[in-house]
């Protein structure tokens, strides 16, 4: 048995959504007791940290309906049953943004809330952008605006609250640690 481990008893499905599924899991706790543990199944995603050759990051602004407001973030998006990161993260960063790149470096994976979800990110940097003619279009119901920001505009966002997505807070201060480790 793995360190804390908590052996399931039981698992119910409660919801498979076009995205999500929702389970409720009865478990046995490392002190013999048992608890319940509501678990979102998620297929994981991609971010991208996309750089003009101005060294400005990309970014979006879309709408997101759980906050019932926009947030500024990176390009990202969920991964298609099947679809490998890599390629997940170049069809999004066309998708959203109209740009591809001529190499796509991954930079590491996170968990975004280990608490109650599996979800997955997947976070990426592209290289040497070019604007893509007849680039993919957005999904019909995705609707965004690019925002290019210099770094040290990005840092400001993050720290005036204009950024509030994990994963675009994950990227800014990667990028802030890579400039100041290069320095």
């Amino acid at each position: 048995m793995k360190k804390f481990e908590e052996k399931t008893l039981s698992s119910e499905k409660i919801f498979t959504g076009r995205i999500i599924s929702l389970q409720v899991d009865e478990v046995e706790l490392p002190d013999g007791k048992t608890g319940k543990r509501e678990i979102v199944k998620h297929p994981g995603a991609v971010a991208v940290i996309a750089l003009t050759a101005e060294n400005k990051i990309i970014m979006v602004e879309q709408y997101r309906k759980a906050l019932e407001r926009s947030l500024i973030e990176i390009p990202a998006g969920k991964l298609e049953k099947g679809e490998e990161p890599n390629l997940s993260a170049e069809r999004e960063l066309e998708e959203e943004t109209g740009y591809e790149c001529e190499k796509m470096e991954h930079i590491i994976s996170f968990y975004t809330s280990p608490g109650f979800a599996d979800e997955l990110v997947h976070l990426y940097v592209a290289h040497n952008l070019k604007k893509k003619e007849n680039a993919a279009p957005l999904d019909e119901d995705e609707f965004v605006e690019l925002i290019e920001l210099t770094l040290e505009e990005a840092q400001s966002y993050l720290l005036e609250g204009k950024i509030q997505d994990a994963k675009t807070a994950y990227a800014v201060q990667y990028l802030l640690l890579k400039q100041a480790m290069n320095s």
